[in-house]
Order: C-alpha cells, then sequence, then structure tokens
C-alpha cells in the first residue's frame, strides 16, 4: 500500500528536473521518511527506475543518462559502506571483495 502512494505521486515527477525531496514525499503521503525510503526500495528492487542522487530528489527515470547517473551515485555508495567494513574487520577492501566476488556453484 505504501509503495503504491509513494509511486503514484512520483509518476508526477519525470525527469531530473523535477525531483521531489522525501521531506516533501512525507508531506504528502503523512508517512515517515524512513518508511518512504523503504517504499521506494521496495519499488526499485521491483524494477521501477526511480532515480536519485544528492540534491535531486526522487524522480522517474526518463532517459537511459537519469538512470546511468543513479547507478553511479549507488554503487559509489555501496563500496564506501564496503570501505566502512573493511576497516572494522581490519581487512583490505580488495580482500573483503574478493571474497564477495566468489561464485558459489549450486550442488549437483
Amino acid at each position: 500500500m505504501n509503495a503504491k502512494v509513494v509511486l503514484k505521486i512520483l509518476k508526477e515527477h519525470k525527469g531530473r528536473s523535477r525531483g521531489v525531496s522525501v521531506e516533501a514525499l512525507a508531506v504528502r503521503t503523512g508517512m515517515a521518511d524512513r518508511k518512504i525510503r523503504e517504499a521506494i526500495s521496495e519499488l526499485r528492487k521491483s524494477g521501477v527506475p526511480i532515480c536519485a542522487v544528492p540534491g535531486t530528489g526522487y524522480y522517474m527515470a526518463v532517459s537511459k543518462k537519469d538512470l546511468e547517473e543513479t547507478l553511479k551515485f549507488l554503487h559509489t555508495r555501496a563500496l564506501h559502506s564496503l570501505g566502512l567494513e573493511a576497516q572494522l574487520r581490519k581487512i583490505s577492501l580488495e580482500d573483503l571483495a574478493g571474497q564477495l566476488a566468489l561464485e558459489v556453484q549450486a550442488p549437483a
């Protein structure tokens, strides 16, 4: 239900220049910021092309460029988080990333 409400509003915000902040979404939906982010994550997992980078707010992709910019941001953020994990585990990022890149084979 929450995701449908958020999606309905985001469909009014197509393209980078029409982004809407999480605060504005909270006002329009009556939902907490955290719930909005969870709804957006759920929608993205189902394949809805919701974009956002710092300073733009959330918006629906209208071009490959929109999507690529968001994917680059998400990738950079993920690498930053992995770097923090590596520091806390006291191992190199390369070792941590190498562990994550191992392919798991299905049992025969």
